[in-house]
């Protein structure tokens, strides 16, 4: 798995040491990993399409919407959760 280059924000009830910091920023770097996984997000978007009037969880027209650059007017990408 690579390292990936991000800025995360860990806080801390106490004062913990620099190894116990770097070992929570490290579990957290492996969940985000799995999570942001195609599959795993195909799974947890739906397209919404105003202009035909249509809400679709199709799981290829949610990847090929995600792999887009510029979304088309009125056409959205909602968040299930």
């Amino acid at each position: 798995m690579d390292k990936f280059n991000r800025d995360l924000l860990v806080l801390f009830k106490e004062k913990s040491n620099q190894k116990a910091i770097e070992h929570e920023v490290e579990l957290l770097h492996e969940l985000l990993f799995y999570v942001e996984k195609i599959d795993n997000l195909v799974t947890s978007f739906e397209v919404v399409n105003i202009n035909k009037y249509r809400i679709s969880s199709n799981h290829k027209l949610v990847k090929e919407t995600l792999g887009q650059r510029h979304l088309k007017p009125f056409v959205f990408l909602n968040n299930k959760n």
